[in-house]
């Protein structure tokens, strides 16, 4: 990063030095040049895209050549031409929207990869690395992945579909487009419990909870390291609330910088069990006919399962001091995509229908019938533990509870910087 950016300033000092000298061998005559256009301004960018890139970028009109307005009736007429759209995903829920997107747009195969966040960023770095350019959409969390290595590197183009544009918040659509937010939670047993079994964090590092608290390993998930990293990085507030709990200021295990990494800690050595599958941790806790158990920290979004596997999980709604940890799950279009007007499509497909407004009456099954027909894209993740970065879509049934959870939401920035530290503080006391 040093080198780019001393790179960078080479170029730069080479331009003004360039210009001062172009400048005083020119005819002293010469009229002075006309105010830069929009569209010159734009085009000036171009030195930040390599060559072959820029060529791309041109043809695609993505980047500094995007179309304003956008021409949907060319998009979609260029998207049957080129027959095929290559999705690298980090979620299994991608099959239903292939399927869905290929009923609607039947002349168009979508050819997807459901690879986890961690693989979909690996495979994206590793094929550009080798001169291949594959895939035309890629979808994951890993928010500081997704901004420093995937667009910091030209690796992905953000493309914002002007179909839905004034409805999503500038954070939600910039520097990368958000197509659904989702959260770790808490869970819990409403069959084992009356009310919810914890009120504060630090409880489940006491001996009560030995053996009984399970989460999806982060070193495999970015969602769960982006949920892991979120509390480290609200150490201050995790030191009021242990004080809030035990009547008294935290002291810290030896070697363990804050609090935030102080309950990381605490956590793994009250024999926290760590699992490889989001769902199977939402199982532990949500099974029918359990005695004594768990409490599962994941994704909210498994709380649909409430529906489909007949679990009785509950979210905690009362903890302190945070009960759901948001991260964005992005979508953008690869570099050098092979078919950048499907990539496109696809996209505003996965935004759902522009037809949709607060008032619209969305019914389940949300994957059939009408409902499936505005949601488009939306629907496999219209659920209680999703939510649509657009304003203008209503929540679904069991949704409102997100406006009930105090929330820390996920920094890219300490993502990119700080995760690391706490994978290998992960890596060095969980096998202890």
């Amino acid at each position: 990063m040093k080198c780019r950016t001393a790179r960078m300033w080479m170029f730069t000092l080479l331009l003004v030095v360039g210009a001062m000298v172009f400048a005083a061998c020119a005819p002293a005559a010469a009229p002075s040049a006309a105010p830069a256009t929009e569209q010159e301004v734009a085009q000036e960018e171009e030195s930040q895209y390599p060559p072959e890139m820029d060529a791309w970028l041109k043809e695609a009109k993505l980047g500094p050549y995007e179309e304003s307005p956008q021409n949907w009736e060319e998009i979609e007429r260029l998207a049957k031409e080129e027959g095929e759209v290559v999705v690298y995903s980090a979620s299994s829920r991608i099959a239903k929207v292939a399927d869905a997107f290929m009923a609607h747009y039947p002349e168009i195969t979508v050819t997807y990869f459901d690879l986890g966040s961690v693989q979909t960023v690996e495979k994206t770095v590793l094929e550009q690395e080798a001169g291949l350019y594959n895939t035309d959409i890629v979808t994951t969390g890993g928010s500081g992945q997704v901004i420093h290595e995937l667009l910091g590197n030209n690796r992905i183009v953000n493309f914002v579909p002007d179909t839905v544009a004034d409805e999503i918040p500038e954070e939600y659509k910039n520097p990368v487009l958000v197509r659904v937010l989702e959260g770790i939670v808490f869970l819990y047993s409403t069959e084992a419990y009356d009310a919810e079994p914890i009120s504060n964090i630090w409880e489940l590092t006491t001996p009560e909870w030995k053996g009984r608290v399970v989460i999806k390993t982060p070193l495999e998930s970015l969602s769960n390291l982006m949920g892991v990293s979120t509390i480290v990085q609200h150490a201050d507030e995790m030191a009021a609330a242990y004080e809030r709990f035990a009547g008294e200021p935290i002291q810290l295990s030896e070697g363990v910088p804050d609090a935030g990494y102080e309950f990381i800690y605490r956590l793994l050595k009250n024999d926290l069990v760590i699992l490889k599958s989001g769902s199977k941790v939402a199982e532990s806790s949500g099974k029918k006919g359990q005695d004594n158990p768990p409490i599962g920290i994941t994704s909210f979004t498994y709380i649909r399962y409430n529906e489909s596997k007949d679990f009785v999980n509950g979210v905690m709604t009362d903890l302190d001091p945070v009960q759901i940890l948001v991260y964005p799950t992005y979508t953008a279009i690869a570099r050098q995509a092979p078919h950048p007007n499907a990539a496109k499509l696809f996209t505003a497909f996965l935004m759902g229908s522009p037809d949709i407004d607060l008032d619209t009456v969305l019914e389940p099954p949300y994957t059939e019938g009408q409902s499936a027909e505005l949601l488009l894209g939306l629907a496999p993740y219209y659920e209680p533990g999703s939510k649509s970065p657009r304003n203008d879509v209503p929540l679904p049934k069991g949704g409102e509870v997100w406006t009930q959870l105090k929330q820390w939401v996920v920094d890219p920035d300490f993502m990119w910087y700080e995760a690391p530290k706490v994978r290998d503080f992960w890596i060095q006391y969980a096998g202890e």
